[in-house]
């Protein structure tokens, strides 16, 4: 429960149809298990305390009793749990029963949800014995008085952002579902015992209900379904237990088993999603039921992808890369048609972030009919170019059909440097921004020339570390790499070199193979001497970081947490904790360059563009991030 993680459990207990003391049984004996595992929340299927296929057994009063004397002996049971249960049983208003869903902590019922849609078609025939939720109103159940009704929210005191709803089966699978009410009034996990009979290709069809109402809540869905000990006259139960959070499937059972399954909900990210989305909540509504739920120290389960920006699945991360291609492409070609431009400029350093760049640019003149003579690809040899990249330039060049020009820039720097007073010997900062800048006039003035704009080759890791000189390749007319991570570049490369021809996957995989580095510093023996990540950080820990302060704006605590999960075994903690300070430091010194970007087409969902997703004001003081780093 620290860092705004909640383990929750679906349960699919073996039942005896209408034997309340044998369900009752099973199901504590699940609770009891889940709570032992760390669980704050388990869910049981529809009508699990009587069986779901009692038929007219609902309406004996034999069955009735049992079921109420069962919940009453649960709540005694699980009385010293710290978990929040949801079971279902019949409940009487009167004259009136309702399929209802109890909520029970620390040995008490907290409030009875009644099922709202009832379906009364093929083989279901609820309207038979139930009723659909209407008002709210007080039943008496083991002599208390328990609220009835299908708005209760029940909310954790010393966890805010853990807001239960409840609704039951159908109630998921109609146009306009009781959970998207409860969510906009605050739930943020949705529980449904649900009594799903399985038929040819129905698994499917449930799991993609779950997903995706998790994903259109912005919220975790916990779905419980009921299994074996279901009468089988007429249909066959599978216990199908699912839990999705926000579109993504988190923990899933074998169909035809009993059991748990457990997913560790990240609540923080749900809040940050709908933050961040002013067309989502806003209302209010809904009753409140508040408990207290102690908050425990648990090992996360949950799975962090250390490559936030790069799929796991293949197929998935080939989809990726042709999509982000074509997002770059269509972007300066929309840019290049706006203006009337049949030419760009494109300085091609033998590197990644060039090599990307000059990708995009071939993709975006093909599909505008211009020839490929119209890319101007300039090498620009400085004091740290090598044999290696300067020839993986010119190769990438031919064999793309573009033209290809040398400017070396050693000459006009030296003059530069006479003209200031710097001592051509004094490798500072001076000396490396120097050759940036000058390469950076070459390309505008060129452009001028041809009447064609500069395209930029720098990107989004790079913009959020200030890894870049100011007006110097920090600038140009249109960034198509502004909002493509480093760890994506390498793959977006990568699959161009998998559809191509040997000669030129021969050079893409050369380039893959060239440690990142700006090249501004004398080689040694012929070798870079300057490796950027040596000097900043390894960028899969800096887009890990990147990742989770734009897209979620988590604490450097929490984002310190799951980086040790997701890189547990490649970095020690110790590792992770300076290159984060590293990180926070450089991103807060360094917005000043990030305020004044090009235009750039935006990707994916993190992006710094100071005209869409980051607006920071460049002297914004870090003290409070640092500070929070230090004491980790």
């Amino acid at each position: 429960m620290y860092d705004s993680f909640l383990r929750v459990a679906a349960a699919t207990p073996r039942i005896q149809t209408a034997d309340c003391a044998f369900n009752a049984a099973q199901v504590a004996a699940l609770a009891k298990e889940a709570a032992e595992n760390g669980a704050s929340l388990a869910v049981f299927p529809e009508l699990c305390l009587t069986g779901y296929t009692c038929g007219d057994l609902f309406l004996q009063d034999s069955l009735l009793q049992g079921a109420e004397e069962a919940l009453m002996w649960l709540c005694k049971e699980t009385a010293g749990l710290d978990c929040l249960l949801v079971a279902g049983l019949p409940v009487r208003a009167g004259s009136t029963l309702y399929n209802a869903a109890a909520v029970i902590f620390h040995g008490k019922v907290l409030g009875l949800v009644p099922k709202t849609h009832l379906p009364n078609y093929s083989e279901f025939y609820e309207l038979r014995h139930f009723a659909p939720a209407g008002e709210p109103v007080v039943v008496t159940v083991g002599g208390q008085h328990l609220l009835l009704s299908s708005d209760l929210l029940f909310c954790a005191n010393q966890m805010p952002e853990f807001v239960l709803g409840v609704e039951l089966c159908e109630d998921l699978w109609v146009p306009e579902p009781p959970s998207g009410r409860l969510a906009r009034w605050g739930a943020t996990v949705i529980a449904n015992p649900s009594a799903s009979d399985e038929t040819i290709g129905k698994a499917g069809y449930r799991r993609l209900l779950v997903a995706s109402q998790s994903a259109r809540l912005m919220a975790a869905y916990v779905y419980a379904d009921a299994g074996a000990g279901e009468s089988v006259s007429d249909m066959v139960f599978a216990g199908h237990d699912l839990i999705g959070e926000n579109g993504t499937l988190l923990a899933e059972s074998p169909r035809f088993t009993e059991g748990l399954i457990y997913a560790d909900l990240d609540l923080g990210r749900l809040q940050k999603d709908r933050l961040r989305s002013n067309t989502f909540g806003g209302a209010s509504g809904g009753t409140r039921v508040w408990f207290d739920l102690p908050k425990k120290a648990l090992a996360l389960r949950r799975a962090v992808d250390p490559s936030p920006f790069v799929p796991k699945d293949p197929s998935a991360l080939e989809s990726r890369c042709a999509e982000v291609l074509a997002i770059q492409a269509a972007g300066l070609a929309g840019r290049l048609r706006h203006i009337g431009a049949k030419c760009v400029v494109v300085g091609l350093s033998g590197g990644l972030d060039s090599t990307l760049a000059l990708l995009v640019c071939v993709q975006a003149f093909d599909s505008l009919g211009l020839p490929r003579a119209g890319i101007h690809a300039v090498t620009m040899p400085g004091f740290g170019t090598t044999g290696r990249t300067r020839s993986n330039a010119q190769l990438l060049a031919e064999a793309y059909g573009v033209s290809f020009a040398e400017i070396p820039i050693g000459e006009a720097v030296k003059v530069h440097f006479a003209d200031i007073g710097q001592d051509p010997t004094n490798t500072d900062v001076t000396y490396e921004n120097a050759q940036a800048r000058e390469r950076t006039q070459v390309l505008m003035d060129l452009a001028n020339r041809l009447g064609g704009i500069v395209v930029g080759t720098g990107d989004l890791s790079e913009l959020a570390l200030g890894w870049a000189t100011y007006n110097g390749d920090h600038m140009s007319m249109y960034g198509v790499n502004a909002s493509v991570p480093k760890t994506l570049v390498r793959h977006l490369v990568r699959y161009v070199a998998g559809k191509s021809e040997p000669d030129l996957q021969a050079v893409l995989l050369d380039i893959l193979a060239t440690p990142v580095s700006p090249e501004l510093l004398p080689p040694k023996d012929g070798e870079i001497a300057q490796r950027t990540e040596d000097l900043v950080g390894p960028y899969e820990l800096h887009d890990f970081f990147l990742y989770y302060v734009l897209r979620f704006g988590f604490a450097p605590k929490k984002i310190f947490r799951l980086a040790n999960t997701a890189f547990q075994g490649v970095y020690e903690p110790e590792t992770i904790k300076h290159w984060l300070k590293t990180f926070y430091r450089r991103f807060f010194a360094q917005q000043f360059k990030r305020s004044c970007l090009p235009d750039g087409p935006k990707v994916g969902s993190a992006a710094l563009s100071p005209r869409g997703d980051w607006r920071m004001p460049s002297d914004a003081s870090a003290r409070l991030w640092l500070e929070e780093v230090e004491a980790l």
